[in-house]
């Protein structure tokens, strides 16, 4: 029987009306759910990023009466193929981070970017697609270049809250940023000359120049993941969706909508179990300098031997029950603990990096270390094991190398490091599946459990980064406070 699907705008806390039926239609279809006592999705979007998410039809008392766009057709497949009753819950992208933690809605799924503090939160899942950060303006000569933009007089629009102001911030200090709340006002201030330029992505970009014609791209100076982020406290839900999509790849499905609502994508890679073990390894990593102001403000040295024996034997038994859990052979322990070796050690030397950069800021509000760094960690190294489990077996190791130097691509992250990983995973591959997985295997606790003693793990990349500071991965800090404590 047909499902049921609810619309609310936390903007203004007034539910949409009729909003079931042309919801549907405007996606183009036909949500199921088995009973009227279906269990509730709550999918939160922003309503205002086209082609990802758009507010269309009539308003009723303010509240827009349905949403069409690539996220919003997934979402509506997914919830139809698992017998969900679905309702759409808006959000403003400065509230997107507290608004998932109260719970307001159990998945964003509106053109969300990659970003550490949205890790912290919450569960991203496999990467949908990449975009990059861009500058539309009228004056392409005039600028020449993102470094031209950088001028005082120079007024720059950019929507409040979302990952594009922290782009903005990052990449221009002289020139006057104008944070706009609504995304979709930032075209009209750029028509309406009240600002020089603006900043959108590679996806949206074009159809904004469909609407001013004469308006120029400088870049993308950025290369960013788009995912879904779920709720921290729903690990099941994360899981399911993230097989869903690698199953919607596989099947053409994604493929499809992304022809749909991008055109033909340049660059454009599949959603491969790969690809997305190499994203979470590159989430992981862009986690640390976040972990390094957190120590530095805890006075914790970012070294610790005790902490490092726990991410391993965590590693092992996550991939153990994994591969327990899907019927897969084991992969061999010594290329597994090379893989977290070789990220252990870019963890700290991401972090050394980053202590030494005296223009690093991190992101404000800095998380707590041990409340929200650490099991946001803890989590993503789940994924990891279990993306681990779901390799083929015939993978090209030379492939594999490609691929993870690629996707490593932090602002800290040194060449030395990333190649380290990406032979390290490239070995593991070339040693194959060796033996069935043994029942009750476990080398130590569950990543699930996330306790105490739990170090913080390696990780990577700030979002849209493309350069590499050339730096020797460090086996020990060598900064003040740098020095190994068991247990810290």
């Amino acid at each position: 029987m047909g499902g049921i699907l609810q619309v609310i705008d936390t903007s203004n806390g007034r539910p949409g009306a009729a909003a079931a039926v042309l919801a549907m239609l405007c996606a183009g279809l036909v949500l199921f759910a088995t009973d009227a006592g279906a269990a509730e999705l709550r999918i939160g979007t922003s309503g205002d990023y086209p082609p990802y998410s758009e507010a269309v039809g009539k308003a009723v008392d303010d509240a827009p009466v349905s949403y069409e766009g690539f996220d919003v057709a997934l979402a509506l497949a997914y919830a139809r193929d698992r017998g969900h009753r679905i309702e759409f819950v808006r959000f403003r992208w400065s509230n997107l981070r507290d608004d998932l933690a109260s719970k307001k809605f159990d998945i964003a799924m509106s053109g969300v970017t990659v970003r550490p503090l949205r890790s912290v939160v919450g569960r991203f899942t496999v990467p949908l697609l990449e975009t990059g950060a861009v500058v539309l303006t009228r004056a392409v000569e005039r600028f020449e270049s993102i470094n031209g933009l950088d001028r005082r007089k120079t007024r720059i629009g950019v929507n409040a809250g979302g990952h594009l102001e922290q782009v903005a911030r990052e990449h221009f200090q002289r020139a006057t940023l104008v944070f706009i709340p609504e995304n979709s006002a930032v075209l009209g201030a750029l028509m309406g000359y009240t600002i020089d330029a603006a900043i959108t992505d590679t996806i949206e970009a074009p159809l904004w120049q469909a609407a001013d014609p004469d308006l120029g791209v400088i870049g993308p100076f950025t290369r960013d993941r788009k995912a879904y982020l779920v709720r921290a406290d729903r690990p099941e839900l994360a899981r399911d969706l993230d097989q869903w999509l690698l199953d919607r790849e596989a099947d053409g499905t994604l493929g499809k909508l992304r022809r749909q609502y991008f055109g033909l994508l340049k660059d454009r890679a599949p959603t491969t179990a790969l690809v997305a073990l190499v994203a979470a390894l590159d989430e992981r990593l862009s986690v640390m300098p976040l972990v390094v102001a957190a120590k530095r403000e805890r006075g914790l040295p970012i070294t610790s031997r005790r902490r490092e024996k726990v991410v391993l034997a965590t590693a092992i038994a996550d991939i153990r029950v994994a591969e327990e859990q899907a019927g897969q052979a084991a992969w061999p322990e010594l290329g597994v603990r090379s893989l977290f070796e070789a990220q252990i050690s870019a963890a700290k030397q991401v972090q050394l990096a980053a202590g030494r950069d005296p223009e690093f800021e991190p992101e404000t509000p800095l998380p707590q270390l041990d409340g929200a760094l650490r099991p946001a960690i803890l989590r993503i190294g789940n994924r990891i094991s279990w993306l681990l489990t779901e390799l083929p077996d015939d993978l090209d190791p030379l492939w594999v190398k490609q691929t993870v130097r690629r996707g490593l691509r932090s602002r800290y992250l040194s060449p030395t490091s990333v190649n380290e990983i990406a032979d390290a995973l490239s070995d593991l591959v070339k040693a194959g599946r060796q033996q069935p997985a043994v029942e009750g295997q476990t080398a130590g606790p569950s990543a699930n459990e996330e306790p105490s003693e739990q170090p913080g793990k390696d990780g990577q990349n700030e979002a849209g980064s493309e350069t590499h500071q050339r730096e020797s991965p460090a086996q020990d800090g060598n900064l003040p406070g740098d020095q190994p404590v068991d247990g810290q």
